[in-house]
């Protein structure tokens, strides 16, 4: 049976420790093993089963091994899935019993979708994204890598995630509207125009807080 390692043993790895716990291929294709984390202690003041077996550069990969990504911030989540990547570790996505999926949904390796999400028909989904409980992605939405996108976003549909963008809580993005590579939406933040790559934007309408001079 292979062992599934969770690379961040902070709030949001414990988080998805519960999640793994809770997917229909945990005891029958895999068991958690453990994490990977910079901070051996993480855990010390938690009554977690299983232990932190080290840093992602320290770890060497079996062929045992799964890997999933639960760092939250875009930009250190590439870097952590490259060091794990790069030695030949290999990614497998997680996806909770309650999620909904329609037609034709594309979802690439080492993706995370948390409970009672709806993703409608011809969604793409790529490697190492992030999508936490009660989100909507409408139909024809697309997410590149590494986007993550907190709880109760909407995405309207045919919007377009680039690389590495950020969703707060409750952003909505109306249809056909596109977030450029590393653009962050704030919480609760209403997408009525494209956000430029990079940009910070807030606010209902959004706008952006952080304008190049």
């Amino acid at each position: 049976m292979k062992q599934l390692i969770i690379i961040g043993a902070r709030n949001l790895g414990r988080e998805i420790y519960s999640l793994a716990k809770q997917c229909c291929e945990y005891g029958t294709e895999w068991e958690i093993a453990g994490f990977l984390d910079d901070k051996s202690e993480t855990l010390d003041r938690c009554d977690y089963q299983v232990p932190v077996l080290g840093t992602a550069d320290e770890y060497h990969p079996s062929e045992e091994d799964l890997f999933v990504c639960a760092v939250g911030d875009p930009k250190y989540k590439e870097i952590y899935v490259k060091k794990i990547a790069d030695k030949g570790g290999v990614f497998t996505s997680l996806i909770h019993p309650t999620v909904v999926l329609n037609e034709h949904v594309s979802i690439g390796k080492g993706v995370i979708i948390q409970p009672y999400c709806l993703i409608s028909n011809d969604v793409r989904i790529e490697d190492h994204v992030i999508i936490q409980a009660y989100c909507t992605l409408g139909h024809d939405a697309h997410c590149q890598e590494y986007c993550h996108l907190s709880a109760y976003t909407f995405l309207g549909g045919s919007v377009k995630m680039g690389k590495s963008t950020f969703t707060g809580t409750r952003a909505t993005i109306l249809p056909r509207m596109s977030a450029g590579d590393r653009s962050k939406v704030g919480a609760n933040s209403l997408v009525v125009r494209d956000v430029p790559p990079g940009a910070n934007v807030f606010g209902s309408p959004a706008i952006n807080i952080n304008p190049k001079k």
